[in-house]
């Protein structure tokens, strides 16, 4: 059920051609606890807290020198090209887990680090944290799915999405768009 690396290089262009400055967002995930997600119709986003109730305060996967976790990792944002493309089986497969699925090029030419966009009523930063897929990504949807977020020429375009830190608060619906702010 996995993508070959000739499936993969065929839906390239159509996963580049995402719109640039507003994004349909597709889903919303919570997740509590490791391996734990419901899909909510609203998030809370906060500066303090992430996403008020996740695990990422307390089980970050990155951390300050200090141990808090790194503001950085607070949302993770998916293009919906690619979610759609690899996450095939749906019943048997776990959704990727990404904070925000949204139809949007985040290639480091539309979105570099730095760049704020808004979700909802929240304000978000792009990180300069690379999301590189981790192992669960490749146990998940393939090899070939895991080795093309890594290509040659690939990182830049950020395939497996951005990660953001929460620069203001708010609240982020099924029926907001993500907006890059310029």
């Amino acid at each position: 059920m996995h993508l070959t690396e000739a499936d993969l290089a065929a839906a390239l262009p159509h996963v580049l051609a995402a719109p640039k400055t507003e994004g349909v967002i597709d889903s919303l995930c919570f997740r509590p606890g490791f391996n734990q997600r419901s899909f909510p119709d609203r998030l809370t986003l906060t500066v303090a807290e992430g996403v008020p109730g996740e695990r990422w305060l307390t089980h970050p996967w990155l951390k300050l020198e200090d141990g808090r976790p790194d503001p950085r990792i607070q949302v993770s944002i998916l293009p919906t090209r690619v979610c759609d493309l690899v996450w095939r089986d749906r019943k048997a497969t776990p959704h990727p887990g990404d904070t925000i699925v949204a139809d949007m090029d985040m290639s480091e030419a539309n979105m570099p680090a730095g760049t704020l966009l808004r979700a909802g009523t929240a304000v978000l930063r792009v990180s300069d944290v690379f999301n590189d897929g981790c192992v669960k990504w490749k146990a998940r949807y393939g090899a070939a799915a895991k080795a093309w977020i890594v290509a040659p020429g690939h990182p830049e375009l950020r395939l497996r999405g951005v990660l953001c830190e929460i620069v203001e608060d708010g609240v982020v619906t099924l029926q907001d768009r993500v907006l890059r702010l310029d």
